[in-house]
C-alpha cells in the first residue's frame, strides 16, 4: 500500500479589532496538520458578525462591532513552516502493534497519527491477519478510515506478528504446525523489527495495543500459574520485548506508546486472570524503561490509562456495557468515551509538543479516575450530587 499522506491544513483567522470604523481589520493565520492525499484546496469559509454594542460599554451612541473569518485551505505541503502548536507529525513513521479491526483503540491511535501526518505500520496477530488484510482490500474498513480533511487512512504494510515470541527458537512445536500460522513468516519480535529495518530503516513513534488473558473472567484466586504467567508475558513483557527490539531502530527524540486500565491500581471486580497485575506491571515499567530508554537512547515512554471502550476485544469479558454505564454514572464528564479522544491523547504524546513527558500515566477515562466512590449509589440519593446537564 502506499505510504500516508502528509498535506497540512491551514486556518486563517481574522484579528478583531474593536474600535471605531477609522481602524483596521487585521488578518492572521495558524495551521495544524490533518494529512491530506493531494495538494487541492479545500475552502471553507464562514462568515460571523457578532454585535457587542451592548456587551460593551457605550459612549456617546458609538455602537462596537467585531467580525470573525475563518477560512480552511488544504496545502499539501510538507516544508512551509506552521504557526501556532500544530500536531505535526509529518515526516514520521509510526509501528502500531496490535490492530486487528477497525474498532479499538489501536485503530484510533493510528487515525490520529495518520491524521497528524505520520505513516502508519501496523503488526497484527497472525491468526487474524488474513481477516484483517481482506477487510481491508475489499473496503469493509473504508467508513472508518475517513481522516478530518475526508482522505482516507493509509497503511502502509501490515505486518504478521505475534509478540509473545521474542525469537524463532522460542515458538513451540504445536505453535509451528497450527494452521493458523501457515502461510506467515517471520513474525516473532526479533524477526518483525528486522523486517522492519529492512523496509524502512527506521522508526519514529512504536505503540503497544495488545493484551491477552486466558482467564480473565476468573477471580485472581481462582487463576492458575499459567493463566496469570500467559497475561503478564502477552500484556506486559511484550512491551519490554518490542522496546528492545526496536529501539535500535528509533530515531532519537521517538516516543513509545503503550495502554493500561484502572484496574492496574483499583479494583475492578471481574478484570481478572491475572490482568489487573499485568496493568500494574506495565505501568511500573512504564517507568523504568523512561529512565533507561531516556538516557541510552533519547527516547520517551509513556502510557495511556484509557476508559472502557465497546471494542470487540473488550466484550470477551462479558461485562463491558456495565462498566461504561458506570463510568458515564460516575465520571466528573458523564458521556461515553469515544475512542478517538484516547487516539488524540496518543497523538499529542507522539509529538514535539509532548517532548518533555516521559514516565507518565496519562488517564483518557473522562476523569473516572479521580473518583472515591460511586455517587450512583442508593447512599448518596439524598446528596445534592451535580448532574450533567
Amino acid at each position: 500500500m502506499a505510504a500516508a499522506a502528509t498535506p497540512t491544513t491551514s486556518v486563517a483567522t481574522a484579528k478583531a479589532c474593536i474600535s471605531s470604523p477609522r481602524k483596521v481589520f487585521m488578518q492572521r493565520t495558524a495551521s495544524f496538520s490533518t494529512g491530506s492525499k493531494d495538494a487541492s484546496m479545500t475552502r471553507l469559509t464562514s462568515l460571523n458578525h457578532v454585535s457587542l454594542s451592548q456587551a460593551f460599554f457605550q459612549k456617546k451612541r458609538n455602537s462596537v462591532s467585531r467580525v470573525v473569518t475563518t477560512r480552511a485551505m488544504s496545502t499539501g505541503s510538507e516544508t512551509s513552516p506552521l504557526p501556532g502548536l500544530p500536531v505535526d507529525l509529518r515526516g514520521k513513521r509510526a509501528f502500531i502493534a496490535g490492530i486487528a479491526d477497525d474498532n479499538g483503540y489501536g485503530w484510533a491511535i493510528a487515525k490520529s497519527l495518520a491524521a497528524a501526518g505520520a505513516e502508519i505500520l501496523v503488526g497484527t496477530w497472525v491468526p487474524a491477519l488474513n481477516i484483517f488484510e481482506s477487510s481491508l482490500r475489499r473496503g469493509k474498513f473504508d467508513e472508518s478510515r475517513v481522516l478530518p480533511d475526508g482522505s482516507l487512512m493509509e497503511i502502509a504494510k501490515v505486518y504478521p506478528m505475534d509478540a509473545v515470541f521474542d525469537g524463532p527458537e522460542d515458538v513451540p512445536e504445536d505453535i509451528k504446525t497450527n494452521k493458523r500460522y501457515a502461510g506467515s513468516t517471520n513474525w516473532t519480535v526479533k524477526e518483525l523489527a528486522e523486517s522492519v529495518k529492512q523496509d524502512y530503516g527506521s522508526i519514529d513513534i512504536l505503540v503497544h495495543s495488545l493484551a491477552n488473558g486466558p482467564e480473565v473472567v476468573k477471580p485472581l484466586l481462582e487463576t492458575s500459574r499459567y493463566g496469570y504467567l500467559a497475561a503478564i508475558s502477552a500484556s506486559s513483557y511484550s512491551f519490554i520485548s518490542l522496546l528492545q527490539n526496536f529501539i535500535p531502530i528509533m530515531n532519537p527524540g521517538g516516543a513509545t506508546i503503550s495502554l493500561t486500565y484502572l484496574a492496574s491500581e483499583k479494583i475492578i471486580p471481574g478484570y481478572g486472570g491475572g490482568m489487573s497485575s499485568a496493568k500494574a506491571a506495565l505501568e511500573s515499567d512504564t517507568r523504568v524503561l523512561a529512565f533507561e530508554a531516556g538516557r541510552k537512547h533519547n527516547i520517551r515512554v509513556n502510557t495511556i490509562s484509557a476508559g472502557p471502550l465497546r471494542s470487540r476485544a473488550a466484550k470477551a469479558i462479558g461485562f463491558i456495557d456495565m462498566m461504561i454505564d458506570y463510568s458515564s454514572a460516575n465520571a466528573p464528564l458523564q458521556k461515553e468515551l469515544a475512542a478517538e479522544e484516547v487516539g488524540n491523547a496518543a497523538a499529542f504524546l507522539a509529538s514535539p509538543l509532548a517532548s518533555a513527558i516521559t514516565g507518565t500515566v496519562l488517564y483518557v477515562d473522562n476523569g473516572l479516575n479521580a473518583m472515591g466512590v460511586g455517587v450512583d449509589s442508593p447512599i448518596f440519593e439524598n446528596l445534592n450530587i451535580p448532574k450533567a446537564a
